[in-house]
């Protein structure tokens, strides 16, 4: 019989690629010598998604930057990992840099952007001096191959600046609030200019895949879900930390290796994701084409109250909405309430399929994915632990 620890270090030597060496500034040169055009066709041919949550298209948004006509655009890093539950860009950030801001690079290189900002988290000022010290020597290395040249914003540690809009009024001195789309970034980003913003780690996937080429990275994962996932493994686990995974994987095979032989549910991408139980462990793929995550992997054992994680889940989202639209800054509020008054009976469990109205009003009318997403981890805990608020 197999145990977890073989059945672990299996599917760790499948992919392990994001934390291997890599002589960065020969993919670098590699990728200037193949063109705007050869970039773009590999992250094409690769299925490279986001890997920040979302899963837009990395290529088709590098191409829609390039075919902006503007005289200047801007590469962003966003590292502004405020997701509970999530701390893997901080391990890629301290162990592999370099490989991110090769990354920006390539992707400079295929839209025609003379500069990159890598947007940190205000809570990851600590990595600062350390991180300032390696891009100068990167800046100093590529400066002859390449007008192309990074530098830090710091943020000031708000949830909602995780949303690309949002960074880029706080990188122009505004309050971090998002914008109305359209326009987009690509075509009307940072100072009007058209404007990439990438997760660290999906930069960190365009070097790899300029690197080993576009079909290695092709073969892994599913038809929807191309390629591995750094993902943050904590909560009731006996093996918490950050793993690199292939996609597309049940999650019952997920929680038989991680799991604690208790494990009642999964929170999936954090408290904006989704809260998987028991019973649908077997049916759910971790990927696009099932329960997409940015990387958080939460695991909650019989011993955890399912009340008080969606309680702490809204006092998250009260706390870090940004104001703006009345969906959000309201419905959190009521969200919370509503679940207290459950609890403390002054109104019946049936009051839930109320708010799950109110949670569905907010996934259409709130400005952004911060009261967009809401609904998702409030929903699947109140389906699914109905009786864990109500008793």
């Amino acid at each position: 019989m197999i145990d977890r620890s073989e059945k672990l270090n299996k599917m760790l030597a499948k992919v392990n690629m994001i934390f291997n060496d890599c002589d960065h500034l020969a993919v670098l040169k590699k990728a200037i010598a193949d063109g705007s055009d050869q970039i773009i066709k590999k992250i094409f041919a690769s299925g490279l998604r986001g890997r920040g949550g979302a899963g837009f298209n990395t290529a088709l948004k590098w191409k829609m930057a390039r075919e902006n006509a503007a005289p200047q655009k801007y590469v962003i890093c966003n590292a502004d990992e405020g997701e509970p539950g999530t701390f893997k860009d901080r391990e890629i950030l301290e162990k592999v840099l370099e490989k991110v801001l090769l990354g920006m690079a390539i992707c400079a290189t295929a839209i025609g952007s003379s500069k990159g900002f890598l947007y940190l988290r205000g809570e990851y000022n600590f990595m600062l001096p350390k991180l300032q010290k390696k891009i100068d020597v990167f800046n100093e290395a590529v400066k002859n191959m390449l007008n192309f040249n990074v530098s830090v914003f710091s943020g000031s540690g708000a949830y909602i600046c995780g949303e690309e809009t949002a960074l880029i009024e706080s990188m122009e001195g505004r309050r971090g609030e998002p914008r109305n789309k359209p326009p987009f970034p690509v075509s009307e980003g940072y100072r009007g200019c058209p404007t990439v913003v990438n997760n660290v780690e999906t930069l960190v996937y365009a070097g790899i895949i300029m690197e080993i080429g576009p079909q290695k990275f092709f073969d892994l994962g599913t038809h929807d879900s191309k390629g591995a996932k750094v993902f943050s493994i904590s909560g009731d686990t006996p093996i918490p930390g950050i793993y690199e995974l292939e996609l597309g994987m049940k999650l019952d095979e997920f929680v038989e290796i991680f799991g604690d032989g208790d494990t009642k549910a999964v929170q999936v991408g954090g408290a904006s994701g989704f809260c998987v139980p028991r019973k649908k462990f077997a049916e759910t793929v971790i990927g696009f084409e099932g329960v997409p995550t940015g990387g958080s992997m939460m695991l909650f054992n019989s011993g955890r109250s399912m009340y008080n994680v969606l309680h702490n889940y809204l006092d998250f989202f009260c706390e870090e909405s940004c104001g703006q639209c009345a969906p959000c800054r309201i419905g959190c509020v009521q969200m919370k309430r509503g679940i207290e008054a459950i609890k403390q009976r002054r109104v019946g469990g049936a009051y839930a399929e109320e708010l799950k109205k109110l949670g569905s009003t907010m996934r259409i009318a709130a400005k952004c994915g911060l009261g967009q997403s809401v609904p998702n981890s409030f929903n699947s805990i109140v389906d699914n632990f109905i009786e864990e608020i109500i008793y």
